[in-house]
């Protein structure tokens, strides 16, 4: 998230990926870590299990949510954010929990402009959370604020309709966390649960799992 504001901040390109993407990070003094940073023995072995199966297993399939609610194999890794500020400014940010056994060279909806983050100052900020794939052929966040912005449709219709009909209609399994500029939030999911909160000013946080 921090090199995805830094490439907004310079303003010259809106998506860098790969090598690229490192040496502007590096660049601008990113913290850098070697890829076997992210190389630990219960990931490894999540993937040998998933990758004798031949499948790509994402955090929403199955029974997603199991107690304890935090099992390693089956936890939520999507990190999402959206926020109004008190200039009226709507924002999003996404970091990808990613997939297990992908293809080498995949990229999901997370870094997708419109799929899996979005923000407008005119209509809401989404971030979302799920089977990516699925999420960027419907260009799931975008078509929030569309609906909002050429339909006059609430933040909560318009989320709803994405969440429990345009994903379902395809496979799409998951969720997201939205809020409009009037300060209205939708917390959506078509799975069993998804772990959430959200604050407003100088109220207590509220938090949640389930439906």
């Amino acid at each position: 998230v921090r090199a995805a504001r830094a490439v907004l901040e310079d303003g010259a390109h809106v998506l860098l990926a790969g090598a690229g993407a490192e040496a502007f990070a590096r660049d601008r003094g990113l913290e850098m870590v070697e890829p076997f940073f992210f190389s630990t023995d219960a990931r490894r072995q999540q993937l040998y299990r998933v990758r004798d199966t031949g499948r790509v297993v994402t955090d929403h399939e199955g029974a997603a949510m199991t107690k304890p609610p935090l099992d390693e194999d089956k936890k939520l890794g999507t990190v999402g954010a959206v926020a109004l500020d008190m200039h009226g400014h709507l924002a999003a940010a996404t970091s990808t929990g990613g997939m297990t056994n992908k293809r080498v060279g995949r990229i999901g909806d997370s870094p997708l402009i419109g799929a899996g983050t979005y923000a407008d100052d005119r209509t809401a900020a989404v971030s979302c959370t799920g089977s990516g794939e699925m999420f960027i052929r419907v260009a799931a966040a975008y078509d929030v604020c569309a609906r909002m912005a050429y339909g006059g449709a609430t933040l909560e219709a318009a989320t709803h309709a994405v969440v429990r009909q345009s994903l379902p209609a395809i496979g799409g399994t998951g969720g997201l966390i939205a809020v409009d500029r009037h300060g209205n939030l939708s917390l959506a999911f078509n799975t069993e649960g998804m772990y959430r909160g959200h604050a407003r000013g100088d109220e207590a946080p509220k938090t949640a799992i389930f439906a």
